[in-house]
This record gives C-alpha cells, sequence and structure tokens, in this order.
C-alpha cells in the first residue's frame, strides 16, 4: 500500500471513530381523545372550563418528550380527537386503532372509557386523564388503564386527612343533584369514617332559585343547626356551591368543591419547580394548567420516561416498566410518582387550594401506612378487588 494510501485510510478510520453514532429512528404515536358532556345551564355566574382542558396539557408533554427524544432518535407525535359524542369518541378510538395508535390518553366520563376499553386489544395500553369515579379502581379495573386523575376518593381523603388534622371534627355536608356531586359525596362518606369526622347534618340540595338574589335568604335558614365545624359542599359543576361562603348559619370555613378544595393542580402551586411547568403552560396555551391539563401532562411524560429507559414504544413492555420499581415520574409535586400495581392508579399529592392560594398538601404528616403514606390518600389495597398485576 502506497504512503498516500495508507495515510487516506488512516483519516478515515479517524473520521468514522470522531462520528457520531446515529440512534435508530423511534416514532411514539399517541392518541388523545376528549369528549366531556354537556353540562347543562348551572344556576351561578361559574368560570366555565375551557374547551381544550386536558388537550393542552398533553401537548406540553409531546414538546417535553421531544426536547429528549431528539437526542436519542425518538419522535412523538400526538394525535387528538375532541369528540362531540359518545359515539364519535368511540369511533374515533377505534379508528385510531385500526391505523396503528396503541398508546391513548382519555378524557371522558366512565361509561365511555369503559366502552373503548371493551373495544380494545391486548397490546393497547390506555391512561384515564377524566374520569374519577372510585368503581375503576375498586371493582371495575382493566388491566390496560392506568389512572393519572386522582379518584374521588384520593380527593375526599386529602379534605378528611386536614379536617381531621384541625380538629373540625363535625361537619355539615350539602351534595348537589348530578351524579357527579353524589359521588363526591359518597366518596366523602367514607372518608368521614376512615378518619373520624361525624357529619352532624347531610342535606341534598333541591332547590333550583336564582342565588344571586336570594343566597343571603336562602342559605342561612338552609345551614341551620346547632353546631357544626366546617360545611362541605359537594357541587361539581358549580350550581349553588359559590353562593355558600358567608351564607352559612353558622360563621363557619366552606371546604369541597367550593371554598378550600383538594384538586389535582391548580395555577397557585407554585413550589418544587412548578413554576417552571406552569409558564410554559400559559407560554403554550394562553391560560392557567388545570386538574385535566396536568392528568394529561402526567399520562405522556409517563410514557415518554418509560421509551426513554427502554429505547422502544411497545405498549406491552411500557406497561410493565411503569408498575416496576424503575419508574417514578418527576411531576412537580415535591416527590416521585408511582403506579399502584393493584388498580393502575397514579400515586400523587392532593394539593388543597382557594381560589388564590395554596393552603396545604396532603398526605399529611401522622397519616401512618406500612408501605408509603401515598397510600393513605383513595383505596389502600386491601380495600380494592381489583389486582390487574397478578
Amino acid at each position: 500500500m502506497s504512503l498516500f494510501s495508507r495515510t487516506a485510510a488512516a483519516v478515515l478510520i479517524t473520521m468514522i471513530g470522531a462520528a457520531p453514532i446515529q440512534a435508530e429512528s423511534l416514532d411514539v404515536r399517541i392518541g388523545y381523545l376528549q369528549w366531556v358532556p354537556d353540562q347543562g345551564p348551572v344556576l351561578s355566574n361559574v368560570i366555565p372550563e375551557p374547551d381544550d382542558a386536558g388537550q393542552r396539557g398533553a401537548e406540553l408533554a409531546i414538546a417535553d418528550n421531544s426536547t429528549t427524544g431528539k437526542f436519542l432518535g425518538q419522535t412523538y407525535s400526538l394525535e387528538s380527537n375532541v369528540a362531540d359524542s359518545e359515539e364519535d369518541a368511540v369511533a374515533a378510538f377505534e379508528t385510531m386503532r385500526k391505523n396503528g395508535t396503541e398508546l391513548f390518553v382519555v378524557n371522558a366520563p366512565t361509561q365511555t372509557l369503559q366502552t373503548m376499553m371493551g373495544k380494545a386489544g391486548d397490546n393497547t395500553l390506555v391512561f384515564n386523564a377524566g374520569a374519577k369515579d372510585d368503581v375503576l379502581r375498586t371493582g371495575q379495573c382493566h388491566p390496560n388503564l392506568l389512572h393519572t386523575m386522582p379518584s374521588y376518593a384520593m380527593l375526599t381523603d386529602a379534605l378528611g386527612q386536614w379536617l381531621n388534622q384541625r380538629r373540625w371534627d363535625e361537619v355539615f355536608l350539602i351534595t348537589g343533584p348530578t351524579e357527579a356531586d353524589k359521588g363526591w359525596a359518597n366518596a366523602f362518606r367514607r372518608t368521614a369514617k376512615r378518619f373520624g369526622l361525624k357529619i352532624v347534618e347531610d342535606k341534598p340540595w333541591t332547590f333550583d332559585a336564582d342565588l344571586r338574589r336570594t343566597a343571603s335568604k336562602e342559605l342561612p335558614l338552609f345551614t341551620q343547626a346547632s353546631d357544626y365545624d366546617a360545611v362541605v359542599v359537594a357541587d361539581v359543576r358549580g350550581d349553588f356551591g359559590e353562593y355558600v361562603p358567608f351564607n352559612t348559619w353558622l360563621p363557619r370555613p366552606v371546604v369541597g368543591t367550593q371554598g378550600m378544595s383538594p384538586v389535582t393542580w391548580h395555577r397557585v402551586v407554585e413550589s418544587w419547580g412548578a413554576t417552571q411547568l406552569q409558564n410554559r403552560f400559559r407560554d403554550l396555551a394562553g391560560r392557567d394548567m388545570n386538574s385535566e391539563d396536568y392528568a394529561a401532562w402526567a399520562a405522556i411524560r409517563s410514557i415518554g420516561t418509560a421509551v426513554t429507559a427502554l429505547s422502544n414504544a411497545n405498549p406491552g413492555e411500557i406497561r410493565n416498566f411503569l408498575f416496576s420499581n424503575k419508574f417514578q415520574l418527576a411531576a412537580f409535586k415535591g416527590r416521585k410518582l408511582t403506579f399502584r400495581d393493584w388498580n393502575g392508579q397514579l400515586r400523587q399529592p392532593i394539593p388543597l387550594i382557594h381560589p388564590r392560594g395554596l393552603v396545604a398538601r396532603a398526605p399529611f404528616e401522622g397519616f401512618l401506612h406500612p408501605m408509603t403514606e401515598m397510600d393513605t390518600l383513595g383505596f389502600d389495597k386491601p380495600e380494592s378487588e381489583c389486582r390487574i398485576n397478578g
């Protein structure tokens, strides 16, 4: 070999060694499906939920996943469908599956979610980012359904721990007429027994008056009782609960779906780096991040965390990783989050907020658990019939 040939070969070898190794390209396709039924007219001037609640959280998570993915040869894409009916939502789910998508985030009522799961394949993985009903975590569990939205029981247990800690043990419960109101109130009744609270009055709200004119007359009479420490309101859509504070018979705090509330997420959460998340979301959506946005964001970030670790997007392998002790989701809540292996619920702290400030964060010190105090919120393993992970 000539001197020129040997030199050229040496240069070529050096260039090959110095060139970055290209990661194998991996396309991660995620479907986002949303159907929120029309809640009907409400009786108070509540601030309406944005139509894109949930969807914009999913979009932010795709952007976050892509930030890491571009260095690893991973491309994330989101196909969104905001349906006008349950039938349209289920049809969109089937169409996306036929086109090869098997990773889904769904913001829809329990019945719609269950219909979708009945049409899912063995290798379909769905994240519930909307339905709070306890039945999805206690009896009607699907092995390929995970929940990033907290259950009613998790929310009310957070409130119950706080009331117990403050020694506000006697409460007046008001329940609205909708199924969501009843679901929330039933969860709180369980919470009351669990944390030693006494419901001194348990009244359904049956009025349809315009409280903008009559609240100061109606509510003091409605909340008459000899004594109570707090009024607990179960009014999910906001028919009357906004008017309960400062109109009770006794001068007492109002908590529950109005007043001080347990939530998945709120704009007042700023600690543990959350301000950064809040600012990025505002830049994307032009509004504040809410609970549905956060649940969708957490679902897609969970997928991204698994894909980064596994270097593949197989739904079955992602599911197994999410249930393993290798998974922890960094989620701006002060601790790493994990999934409960018996019902697929994402363990997470619950902020207790009022509209302009953070009051506290559950679980609270002193509520003990043999495994993790995070499982003092919601149905623990012995309380659930579900065993979705063997």
